[in-house]
C-alpha cells in the first residue's frame, strides 16, 4: 500500500470526484459495495436479455442509465465548479 495525497472535488459520498497525483483529470471513486451493485445490475440485464424478457431488460437498463447519468452529472458539475475542462 502506498499513501498519497489526493485532491477532493466533492464531498466524500459513494461517488467522490478525486484527482490522484500525476493525473490530468479527476476520476470518480466508487465504493466497493456500489461497484458490486452495478455489476449485479449489469449481470441481471444480460440474463434478462438472454431469457428474452425485453420489457424487464429495458427497465433495468433505464435504471442503470439514470444511475450512471447522475454520477456523470456530479462529475461534470465538479469539474465546472473548479474550472477544469471535461476529458470527453
Amino acid at each position: 500500500m502506498e499513501r498519497v495525497e489526493a485532491e477532493l472535488f466533492t464531498d466524500g459520498g459513494n461517488d467522490a470526484v478525486v484527482r490522484l497525483p500525476g493525473r490530468n483529470f479527476p476520476g470518480v471513486l466508487i465504493q466497493g459495495d456500489t461497484l458490486s451493485i452495478l455489476q449485479t445490475d449489469v449481470a441481471e440485464l444480460v440474463e434478462l436479455r438472454a431469457a428474452g424478457d425485453l420489457e424487464e431488460a429495458r427497465h433495468v437498463a433505464s435504471l442503470l442509465h439514470t444511475d450512471l447519468g447522475e454520477k456523470l452529472q456530479r462529475y461534470t458539475e465538479a469539474l465546472e465548479a473548479h474550472g477544469i475542462r471535461r476529458p470527453f
